[in-house]
Formats: structure tokens, sequence, C-alpha cells
């Protein structure tokens, strides 16, 4: 029988969560910022020690979150009737106590310092190397669900699917801007668990069992977001969360193909993925032939690993030892089938897709690797592609962006390399001059002399035409000749956000649906 709940009992499970404090703000007031850290680690002893004098919330915290046996009469102060989560399939008793058979663990959306944020619980089965390795094992709260939900385009929307939901996370988040949220899963324990996480946490959601686009057959949406099972390897299925049964990266391109009829004109699809490099293939024009006509795409890819890490990391993560027999054993036939389709690397990142139907437009398609480290979520600066991309399409010729005022992001650097000169003269000699945007992505263009004095005319004062006119004169330079050779080069500037015309982007583009 698959784990379940009754709505009154979720809502009574929820109040005595708040009331305990087992909530995000909750649990890390009780632990402390270092053990809270170790825990999330996945070191736990730290955590155990700071329950100690934890009351009812250090017991919720060591059965929930340390998969410890706790007293059944403790159990009972903090949650009161047990029969419902016993026979739901939420705890268990044994002969010592009381243990939890799901993880249900406290997870929030922060509005900042003075928002008031959001509350939720994510159900999902233990992570623990047996459980993982279960075919229909349903993940939790993990980096990629986390990395998806942090790159979300968040402006208030009509409709939002969540395409392979597994536990709920993305649905959870989508709640808070869209006036409905339909969420799909085709293995029936991840939309258990999701229907679980949704009514603990309060949160409605259209919740649809199937394959894929089935459950959703013949409607639209003004938004899609998927974490997809996009592991690339043989046709198999091992693990129902990361396994499509399909072949290398084919499933990943065949639902970009069929997103377009599943999106409003102007609806917008944000996902994970990850695709092969394959020798003798150029990795970019690879994956552009993926995107369907009629939309435009931000395809950025994160990181490449070789075929060996990609092997070894995804055994990890399914809580294989890689030196085991079963382990190597797997590894022969995935390297193999590496070996035989001349996979040199697999690639992962953050594709966005957007619907224009605009006939005779020009999709925008940009295929990029993403610089520096990610330290911060994507959503601002997926929102903020969409607007500049759509003001770039809809001011397409030289003179509209000449007529533009402009002015230099305030987080815009100018940096200037140089080296020693000959041993026998004084000074440096400069090498390289880029001008990069501070933050995440850190976005960087090599410039010369001419369009650095540009961009520091870039004050939001002057058009852009005569700025031009001034740098032909100061520089003795043909202005013809600069406009051709500059404009190219502004509108790349003004699509990563190191330029921004005066008047902003409204005009352009409104909040999605």
């Amino acid at each position: 029988m698959l784990p379940h709940l009754s709505p009154a009992h979720a809502s009574a499970l929820r109040d005595r969560f708040r009331e305990t404090g087992y909530t995000p703000d909750g649990v890390r007031a009780l632990l402390g910022g270092s053990a809270h850290d170790a825990l999330t680690r996945g070191e736990p002893e730290p955590a155990a020690r700071a329950t100690r004098d934890g009351g009812e919330l250090g017991t919720l915290v060591r059965l929930l979150l340390l998969e410890s046996t706790e007293p059944e009469t403790a159990v009972e102060a903090a949650l009161g009737d047990l029969g419902p989560l016993v026979d739901g399939g939420l705890l268990t008793r044994t002969p010592d106590g009381v243990r939890a058979a799901l993880d249900i663990r406290p997870y929030g959306e922060s509005d900042g310092e003075d928002g008031p944020g959001a509350d939720w619980w994510v159900v999902s089965d233990l992570d623990t190397p047996a459980a993982r390795q279960d075919r229909d094992h349903v993940t939790g709260v993990g980096g990629a669900s986390l990395s998806l939900a942090a790159a979300m385009v968040r402006r208030p929307t009509g409709s939002v699917l969540d395409l392979g939901t597994g536990c709920g996370v993305q649905a959870l988040h989508a709640s808070r801007y869209a006036r409905h949220v339909v969420a799909t899963d085709l293995a029936p324990r991840a939309l258990a668990l999701a229907r679980m996480s949704c009514l603990i946490s309060g949160v409605e959601v259209d919740l649809r069992e199937g394959p894929w686009f089935s459950p959703v057959a013949g409607e639209r949406f003004d938004q899609i977001v998927s974490n997809p099972p996009f592991v690339p390897g043989p046709a198999r299925v091992d693990y129902v969360y990361r396994d499509s049964g399909q072949a290398g990266d084919t499933a990943l391109a065949a639902l970009l193909a069929d997103l377009p009829d599943l999106l409003n004109p102007g609806g917008i699809a944000q996902m994970l993925g990850s695709w092969l490099h394959v020798r003798g293939q150029d990795w970019p024009d690879r994956v552009r032939a993926w995107v369907p006509p009629g939309c435009d795409a931000w395809i950025l890819q994160r990181e490449t690993v070789d075929p060996a890490m990609h092997v070894g990391t995804w055994q990890r993560d399914a809580g294989l030892v890689p030196s085991s027999p079963e382990a190597r054993a797997q590894a022969t036939a995935w390297l193999d089938w590496m070996e035989s389709e001349d996979v040199e690397g697999v690639g992962f990142g953050f594709l966005l897709l957007r619907r224009h139907d605009r006939p005779g437009l020009t999709p925008t398609v940009v295929v990029e690797d993403l610089p520096g480290e990610l330290t911060d979520g994507l959503g601002a600066e997926m929102a903020g592609w969409l607007d500049r991309t759509a003001w770039l399409r809809d001011n397409p010729g030289d003179d509209d962006l000449l007529g533009t005022r402009l002015r230099l992001a305030p987080e815009a650097l100018l940096e200037r390399a140089s080296v020693a000169n000959d041993p026998d003269v004084d000074g440096w000699a400069a090498i390289q001059t880029t001008v990069r945007r501070w933050g995440t992505p850190s976005w960087e263009h090599d410039v010369d002399d001419v369009a650095a004095s540009l961009l520091a005319g870039c004050r939001g004062d002057l058009p852009l035409s005569e700025l031009v006119a001034l740098i032909s004169f100061a520089h003795d330079l043909p202005e013809n000749a600069l406009v051709t050779a500059m404009l190219p080069a502004v509108r790349e500037l003004i699509r990563h956000g190191l330029l921004l015309p005066v008047d902003g982007w409204a005009a352009a583009a409104g909040p999605v649906g």
C-alpha cells in the first residue's frame, strides 16, 4: 500500500509541527549554526548533541531528521495520536520505540528579512544506502531540486506545470506565484509522497499520474518547470527518478520538441538537463538543434565531466559502492556504451525556453557556458534574460539602438591585465582589458580602449549615436566604421545585462502569462 494521509490528519500534523517549532527556522534555532551545517553535510552527531535538551522539538528532530528510535510516549507528546501516522506509513512502531518510515523535512522559502516567507514539509523516502537502491526510490530536497527552484522565474502567472514532480518541491514553490499548479509523475509512489508534501504544507496542487505529457494532453500552461530523468546512459531504467529508459540524451531532445504544444504564447519552460559531448561534433550545435521552431532558448552549461566521473557520480548518488562487484558490472556496461557512442564528456546545466508565436520572427537561441561558481540562484538572471532578449527583439534595427540612452550596470567592473615589459624598459604592458559583471553569473567581455571609453560614457544622459560621434572624434576614427564595429558588441553587452536602457524593459516584456 502506498503511503497516505487524510486531509484532516495532515492538517493536524501541520498544527503540531508549528506548535513544537518543527519548522525551518525552529530547527535551525535549536541546532545552532555549526550543528545545522554539519547535518546538511550528512554529519548527524553534532545535531544529536544539540537536541538533548530540546524537548518535543528535539524528539522530532531525532525521529524525523536523524532517523533515531524514540520512546513512543515522547513521540505521542509531540505529535498526538500516532495511529493515523503509523497506518499511513509515515511512522513505524518497533519493540524499542517509534521510528520514521519516511523522511519528513521542514523546508521553506524566505521573502527577505521583513517578508513572511513560507514554511513547508517535504515527504520523501529515507536517504539510506539501502533505500536509495530501490528502483522506485523518491528523493528528497537535493542539490538538483534546489538549483532548479533557485532558477525559477517567479512572476505572477495563471498556470504552472511541474513535470515529473517527485516529492513536490517545485510545485510548492510555484504555488506562491501561480493561480493554478498541476504536478505530474509517472511513478505512483512519487505522486503519493508529493500529495503528502502538499497536504501537510497546506498547499493546493492538482496532482496527476502518468508518463511525460499524457496527464495534461490538450492543455496549455504559462510556465513549465521540470527536473526530468535526464541522466545519459544505456536504454534502461535502474532508478525511476533519474533514468528515462531511452539511450543517451534522446529523452531530453524529445521533451524539448514537445514543449511548444504545452505552452501558451509567451509561456516559458525551465528545466535541468544533461547532454553528451560526442567526438567530432560541436556540443553547442548539437544541443541547439533540439530547440523547436517558434521558441527562444537559453541553454547554460554549468559543468562538464568525463565519462568515468559521470558514471561514478551517479553510482554514488544511488547509494552504490563503486568498488563493489554490482557497481563494477554496471559501470562496465555504462562505459562500454559510452565508448561505442564516441562520448567524450557529459555536460549538465539549465534550459530556458519561451514560445513566441510571431510569424517571421527569428528566434533568439543562445547556448553558452555558465561562468564562475554558482553562488546565487539564477531566477533573477533568467527573468532578466527574457526581458533583455525581448527588448532586443523589439528594437532590432541599428537606428533603434543608436537612439537609445544606455547606462552601465552598477555591478560592471573594468579589469586590466598587464605584464612587465622587457627588463631594459620601465613600466607595464597591457595585454587584456575586460568588462565583467560582479556576482553570479560573472559575464565578461574583452574590450579595447575605444570600447572602454564608450562604456564609460554610458551614463544614461546621451543617446548611443551621440556617444559614438564623440568617441569617433576623440579617437580619430570613421564614425560609420565605429558604428559597424560596436553595435554587435553593444547588443551582447545588453543581453548579458552589462548595459541597460534608461527606460527599462517594461515595454518589451511584462509578467509571464
